[in-house]
């Protein structure tokens, strides 16, 4: 194990880190309650986190200044403080997606996340004091705060690869589960009563069976955004909330309605075949099937019924 290694498996028991770590989380939980906040910070409408790719503008930014600083001489030098100012630009909302991420960690990750905040925020005040120097017209102090804060950031976007490639946070949980490919009895459809729901195992995935208006839904039962267990949820309006952090999909497509998850629920298609309830993977490229004795819309005013519950209490 690599020296670098050894170290953060050491933040990852430094329970002292908790401390800080614990109320810190609370205060960001508070602030980020809103729906249209927390969709937002959480790229809920993209498809995938929002915080990497903003990594990127400013991580980039930075890389190229202290570049510039080391060899691109006088006539690089506005080019350099250009970069540095949009680097700090850039680091603000970065900041803000990776705190709303960071909130839903706990332990180990917590831990970790909090040091890397750290290690970001320290480049951050130093690539802002490198602006300032710059402005002053000290290069030589404005470098040398760059050269800093690079160091710091390097360290910083270490950990945030620790806990992307290593720990697995805000990864899709469900990326690698497939589910049946052909329609598979799962259980029999006596033992799924009207407004009630079931958990099953087919081929290892859970899946959650929800049955209203004579129509049976099934979502996987693992939540996409930090493998919460979606079935001990709340299902209310024709959706079902996650009981860790309050990420809500629609039953009838597992579209999301509210974050932080940006991954919508895998859906599977369903029907009832000899008394049994069956279900697969809908087939690519075809549209979704209602399933046996669907009432025609039922799903779409379901939908709309859950969006305006959520709109009443955000």
């Amino acid at each position: 194990m690599s020296m670098p290694h050894r170290m953060v498996r050491r933040l990852e028991k430094a329970e002292a880190l908790d401390r800080v770590a614990g109320p810190v989380s609370k205060a960001v939980q508070r602030l980020i309650g809103p729906r249209l906040v927390r969709n937002l910070l959480s790229g809920t409408n993209l498809g995938h986190p929002l915080h990497p790719p903003l990594t990127d503008v400013a991580v980039g930014a930075w890389t190229c200044s202290t570049l510039l600083d080391a060899v691109g001489g006088p006539a690089a030098e506005p080019a350099a403080d250009m970069l540095v100012g949009a680097g700090v630009l850039a680091a603000v909302p970065t900041a803000l997606t990776g705190l709303n991420d960071w909130a839903d960690t706990l332990g180990a990750e917590r831990r970790v996340g909090l040091v890397h905040a750290m290690a970001n925020t320290t480049a951050l005040s130093l690539y802002g004091a490198s602006m300032a120097m710059r402005a002053r017209g000290d290069r030589r102090a404005g470098r040398a705060l760059g050269l800093a804060g690079f160091a710091v950031l390097s360290a910083g976007a270490y950990l945030g690869g620790h806990l992307s490639f290593v720990m697995g946070v805000n990864v899709n949980r469900t990326a690698w589960q497939q589910g049946p490919q052909d329609w598979t009895p799962v259980l029999g459809e006596d033992e799924l009563p009207d407004s009630e729901h079931r958990t099953v195992d087919v081929d290892g995935v859970p899946i959650m069976l929800y049955r209203a208006e004579q129509r049976v839904y099934a979502l996987e039962a693992t939540c996409t955004h930090m493998g919460g267990p979606l079935d001990k949820g709340t299902i209310a309006d024709g959706c079902v909330t996650c009981p860790w952090h309050g990420s809500t999909f629609r039953l009838a497509d597992g579209g999301i309605v509210r974050g932080p998850a940006s991954t919508p629920e895998p859906c599977f298609e369903t029907r009832v075949h000899d008394g049994r309830i069956e279900v697969r993977v809908p087939p690519a490229g075809a549209p979704p099937r209602k399933a046996e004795g669907a009432h025609a819309g039922s799903g779409e005013r379901m939908g709309r019924a859950a969006r305006r519950r959520l709109a009443r209490i955000s």
